[in-house]
């Protein structure tokens, strides 16, 4: 196996000078470098890159902080992040946290102890004052979660808005009465949207009725199981605003099974316009997210933090997003009151 010093030997040069250039240090002319990277090829050396992070005191990794991969949406940000992040040299690493106020803290260790370079939030249980000492040991940038005052970078769109667009087009259709179903109640962007959900049913003289407000549904199986919860309980209730692309498709399924007609029973929206709303039967409205480009500049904004250190000013990326109306939501005969 080849050694720097057969290296150096091979280019003519000193093993100083090969240092430097696998080191990607200055001070080494074109002509040098030529030498070398042509030694390297032909000897087949390739240089030892934990022993170069260690020297740099660089890990080259970036955490993703996200509830559950299972989720399509995560999937596909992280699919995206990890793409931008291979274009700088980094690599990234996915960590879970299912919503566990613990795990999050857990996981903002592997920033304490340096064993990443920074870190990506792409959801935040742990109130903000135990996060921000962690800034001390390197970048911390949200993505998809934000707070009102940015003492970070923020990458996101504005769910109030998006919230609000789709209540307003629930009551539109014709819906008297539509729950509000989020995944949780404590997370900033879950207020968000909660906020937004209400806002639209003052401006058309109804108020938030807290019985139809439901905060642990998260994937199809809750869908299912809130279907059950309106037919048995709040039978009156003839529109869903979800939150969830998946939840809506459990409860659309379970819907069908007991011969509930969507829309006309009961109008249903998503949320991130996820391949299982264009699958379902019948097709479900939604909000699109434009997750590449969000996953895209989260990355870019972190390398640049990591790159010039307090060169840049926390600021709000906000994105457009987009009310795709299908046939969920499309009522035949709308009768406004």
């Amino acid at each position: 196996m080849a050694t720097i010093e057969d290296v150096a030997k091979l280019a003519g040069l000193s093993r100083t000078t090969v240092s430097r250039v696998i080191n990607d240090q200055p001070y080494v002319t074109e002509e040098k470098r030529q030498r070398i990277s042509q030694a390297m090829k032909e000897l087949g050396y390739v240089p030892n890159s934990s022993a170069r992070r260690l020297r740099s005191q660089k890990t080259e990794t970036i955490a993703v902080l996200l509830p559950r991969l299972t989720n399509p949406f995560f999937g596909n940000l992280i699919e995206a992040m990890e793409e931008k992040a291979s274009e700088w040299g980094y690599q990234v690493i996915v960590c879970q946290t299912h919503d566990s106020k613990k795990k999050e803290m857990d996981y903002l260790q592997l920033l304490k102890t340096k064993q990443v370079d920074g870190v990506i939030m792409a959801s935040l249980v742990n109130d903000w004052k135990k996060i921000e000492p962690y800034l001390g040991s390197g970048p911390i940038v949200f993505c998809n979660e934000y707070m009102d005052e940015p003492s970070i970078p923020m990458v996101h769109m504005d769910h109030k808005q998006a919230a609000y667009e789709a209540a307003c087009h629930l009551l539109e259709q014709g819906c008297q009465n539509i729950a509000y179903v989020s995944g949780g109640p404590e997370s900033h962007l879950s207020k968000m949207r909660k906020e937004g959900f209400t806002e639209a049913l003052n401006d058309h003289g109804k108020s938030f009725l807290d019985e139809m407000s439901i905060e642990w549904a998260i994937d199809v199986s809750d869908g299912q199981k809130l279907f059950h919860l309106i037919k048995s309980d709040f039978p009156y209730v003839d529109g869903v605003f979800t939150g969830s692309d998946e939840v809506a498709a459990g409860l659309i399924y379970e819907a069908a099974s007991s011969d509930w007609k969507i829309p006309d029973d009961l109008a249903v929206v998503g949320f991130d316009n996820q391949m299982i709303s264009l699958l379902m039967v019948p097709s479900v409205t939604t909000i699109e997210q434009p997750v590449k480009d969000m996953a895209e500049k989260t990355v870019e904004v972190l390398i640049q933090q990591l790159l010039h250190p307090g060169a840049l000013a926390p600021k709000k990326y906000v994105y457009p997003h987009q009310l795709l109306v299908r046939n969920s939501t499309k009522r035949k005969k709308v009768t406004i009151q």
